[in-house]
């Protein structure tokens, strides 16, 4: 039976067999049945890859932090999730200088955590959302429509599931919910281009 630790773009944990193209964690929510008894353990929430150094794990071992997949980077981005300082030190890179260009506090991955934990969050457990023109959101950003998460990509909304993108429909015109932290989409639109899975294309 697949294990609840697929990342919904809204930040919900699913239990779904397929993976994504990252892992990565936000604290050990897991017990030592392997069930999910947390929503988030702390305010570092990172994107990681999948492989590293040969580095091997049991997923979701007794007093470890929760591994946890994400279909893409534009989903991690949308839970809330950054990148990685060790694994992905140049994707970080980038999403600071992104951060800093669009007006945030990119001295210290504390200060980005210390931000993007308060957009992301209205109380422990419960997502914060917003809402923008959706015309004007830019590639990478994930927006709520009728209850589902829908990617904005090359022009166009793709549907998330946990295994691709799936239908697709025109953008059009108006307020739209907005998943992604804000701050986040703020950094998008300073210049930094996340991954998306290859369905998306």
């Amino acid at each position: 039976m697949p294990l609840q630790n697929r990342v919904t773009p809204f930040g919900d944990l699913a239990a779904v067999a397929a993976r994504g193209l990252l892992m990565g964690n936000r604290g050990r929510l897991h017990d030592a049945q392997r069930r999910i008894v947390r929503y988030a353990q702390g305010r570092r929430w990172i994107a990681c890859l999948t492989r590293f150094k040969g580095r091997r794990r049991t997923v979701m071992s007794p007093r470890s932090y929760t591994e946890l997949f994400f279909l893409d980077e534009t989903v991690a981005l949308a839970a809330g999730h950054r990148p990685c300082v060790e694994c992905r030190r140049d994707d970080f890179l980038r999403f600071r200088a992104a951060w800093t260009a669009a007006g945030g506090d990119g001295r210290s991955v504390d200060e980005i955590d210390r931000r993007l934990h308060a957009d992301r969050l209205t109380v422990p457990g419960a997502r914060r959302f917003y809402r923008d023109e959706i015309d004007a959101l830019p590639d990478g950003v994930h927006v709520e429509i009728d209850g589902a998460a829908w990617l904005i990509w090359g022009g166009a909304l793709h549907a998330w599931s946990a295994a691709s993108y799936t239908a697709r429909r025109a953008i059009g015109r108006g307020p739209v919910t907005v998943i992604t932290p804000q701050s986040i989409v703020g950094a998008i639109r300073a210049g930094y281009a996340p991954g998306v899975h290859p369905s998306a294309d």
